[in-house]
């Protein structure tokens, strides 16, 4: 169940923070409607990763989508070869 707060918690931010674990953010709330989330750092950087490789992702579909596909025979190849090269 998330943390849900007014943001005029904030006036005892201990007692906010404190609701704050790995997996478990804490919502505040504006004017009843949500505004902002605290998270822990590990959430936020999986968070942030997770954003970095779908945004690689993306930018390989439209290179792929404009520029053409590469089979995957090519792909196993280059690998292959790399893997000799002891790299």
């Amino acid at each position: 169940m998330p943390t849900i707060m007014p943001v005029s918690s904030l006036r005892s931010y201990t007692e906010v923070l404190e609701g704050v674990a790995p997996g478990t953010p804490v919502f505040l709330t504006k004017n009843g409607q949500g505004r902002y989330a605290i998270l822990d750092m590990d959430d936020y950087d999986r968070l942030a990763a997770e954003n970095r490789l779908l945004s690689e992702l993306q930018s390989g579909h439209t290179s792929g989508e404009q520029e053409g596909w590469i089979a995957s025979e090519h792909v196993k190849k280059h690998f292959v070869e790399r893997a000799g090269d002891g790299l």
